[in-house]
């Protein structure tokens, strides 16, 4: 063989190589970033390279939590622990439409917990959102009042109304962001009560979940979130327990009897004792406790605010 060819013959080897390692490369992407918002098998990314980047979620797509002191194992996880605020570690590759194509999700348990007591959070929001109405709604009827003592005083009573207007306007604004979340609008929302010590649901709210979920499948881009609860009465970790059961089972009558899919459910909370409506000093305010909250949200950038 001639000098020329063995060097041809060389580049093709090292040209094949190379375009091996590329493909290697590109089927085995590895992207570490923050789940910024996630709208049924399609999540949003913010990485140290892109602040916005589609992650798309399939049938296949392997979603496990790692565990262990160098976390060498790896416990299998619903597609629904993916939630806005997680870490996450993606496998994949990209499609033709640069969008990630993930095989495998990872995350770890202490970031899983980081994120949902940030969606439990939110519940606070919403619950000083409610005061703030019912406030504004006070003054509302406290303006009325005093518009009618003050048609009497005619040299007054455009100066009134001026007010009376500019007051209007700033309820009707909290009444628009009344049953907000962060990110989120409350569309719909079904509470579930519970005996002491139970977790199974009383037949007497199925049709409540039902229709709520029938009601949620009308909502584009509507994603469900269940919170359990539990009352102070009894052990700090059979209350946690106590709280998981009573959102799973609710989780699974929209599930099975509601057809919510998997990828509009997002991770059932256990909130334990924490978020208490009731006075646990009395059998009623124990009653109030042991629930569960389901709401129907939808992403404020999918309904175009």
């Amino acid at each position: 063989m001639s000098h020329s060819r063995k060097v041809r013959a060389a580049l093709f080897v090292l040209s094949s190589v190379l375009t091996l390692a590329l493909l290697s490369w590109a089927q085995n992407l590895k992207v570490q970033g923050l789940i910024k918002g996630r709208n049924g098998d399609t999540m949003i990314l913010q990485t140290s390279d892109s602040p916005k980047l589609v992650v798309l979620l399939t049938d296949s797509t392997q979603v496990g939590q790692v565990q262990g002191v160098l976390k060498a194992r790896r416990k299998q996880m619903s597609m629904a622990a993916l939630i806005p605020g997680l870490a996450v570690q993606v496998e994949g590759s990209y499609n033709a439409d640069n969008q990630l194509v993930a095989t495998k999700v990872s995350f770890k348990g202490d970031d899983l917990e980081q994120a949902q007591s940030i969606q439990a959070g939110l519940h606070e929001t919403q619950v000083q959102t409610q005061k703030n109405q019912q406030e504004l709604a006070q003054q509302n009827a406290a303006l009325k009042a005093q518009n009618e003592a003050l048609q009497q005083q005619q040299a007054q009573l455009t100066e009134q109304q001026q007010k009376i207007a500019a007051n209007k306007a700033a309820i009707d604004a909290a009444v628009a962001r009344f049953g907000q979340l962060d990110d989120y609008y409350i569309l719909d929302e079904v509470t579930v009560y519970f005996g002491n010590g139970k977790v199974n649901v009383d037949p007497q709210y199925i049709s409540q979940l039902t229709a709520l979920a029938q009601k949620a499948q009308g909502v584009n881009g509507y994603m469900i979130q269940v919170k359990g609860y539990a009352s102070s009465v009894g052990s700090v970790a059979l209350n946690q327990k106590l709280s998981e059961d009573r959102a799973n089972n609710v989780s699974n009558i929209l599930l099975q009897q509601g057809h919510i899919p998997m990828t509009r459910m997002l991770a059932p909370g256990a909130m334990g004792e924490s978020r208490q409506v009731g006075n646990d000093n009395t059998a009623e305010g124990q009653a109030q406790n042991r629930r569960v909250v389901v709401r129907v949200l939808q992403n404020k950038g999918i309904a175009g605010v």
